[in-house]
């Protein structure tokens, strides 16, 4: 474990020492909550069923910028190693390769929380200056804090396996958005074409970010895409686990 607290403090020190990190909250703070203040002013004009939060982040807006931050935390986590030529002494170091990617995982996980916190204290302190409950529902929010929480968990692991296929950070961020983006368009396919209720299309539901999030932003809490989420992202950690394993071998 000691190695694992080491590699972590590294990760880390090397993302909060660049600029890329503070740009990172600073643009994604800016953007939200200039589409925060839009839905406000959208909840102004027209009665709404749903709560502030649940508006917010059923809104195609935030999600078109939420997915673009994985490829840029994420593409430097083995790529640059390669590039630079030294995954080949962090390989032959003594390390199990197992401490590697958690290491590197768990750090980008923790990046991409202190990038998104920022995000949450919108609706408290707008509760506390309004107290309007109906436009906050801590139900929501915590469901929709869990629900952020599990798709970062898959979509970094999706990053991290990326990068550890490439040379090229820019392929690493391409290969990432891509899936990242086709993942998330999977749960549209439901609304082309197939039978309400029919096999394929509980599986696809199954397999939807926009169905898992629509029941967490409303406080409707599932064991399902915890476990989805969990179980996947363990699979593509384990892939990458095993491409480094391979390459182990070979230096």
């Amino acid at each position: 474990m000691r190695a694992f607290y080491i590699l972590l403090t590294k990760e880390l020190r090397s993302f909060f020492l660049s600029p890329l990190a503070y740009v990172l909250v600073a643009l994604f703070t800016f953007l939200n909550g200039w589409l925060f203040i839009s839905m406000l002013k959208s909840m102004q004009m027209r009665v709404s069923t749903r709560s502030l939060v649940h508006n917010l982040f059923s809104s195609g807006w935030f999600w078109m910028g939420f997915f673009i931050l994985f490829p840029l935390i994420t593409m430097r986590l083995f790529a640059e190693e390669r590039k630079m030529g030294t995954i080949e002494g962090l390989l032959t170091a003594p390390v199990r390769t197992a401490e590697v990617v958690l290491s590197k995982y768990c750090a980008t996980m923790v990046v991409y929380l202190v990038i998104i916190l920022p995000l949450f204290l919108f609706f408290p302190l707008f509760h506390l200056v309004t107290g309007e409950d109906a436009a906050f529902h801590s139900g929501a929010f915590w469901g929709s804090a869990l629900g952020l929480f599990l798709v970062g968990l898959f979509n970094v692991a999706i990053g991290t396996l990326a990068s550890s296929l490439t040379t090229n950070q820019l392929i690493a961020a391409m290969v990432t958005f891509v899936f990242v983006m086709l993942h998330y368009f999977l749960g549209f396919l439901q609304y082309f074409g197939m039978v309400p209720g029919s096999i394929w299309t509980e599986g696809i539901t199954y397999f939807s970010t926009t169905e898992h999030m629509n029941s967490l932003t409303e406080g409707l809490i599932d064991s399902r895409p915890v476990v989805y989420y969990l179980s996947f992202s363990a699979v593509l950690l384990a892939l990458t686990h095993h491409v480094l394993e391979s390459r182990k071998w070979r230096v």
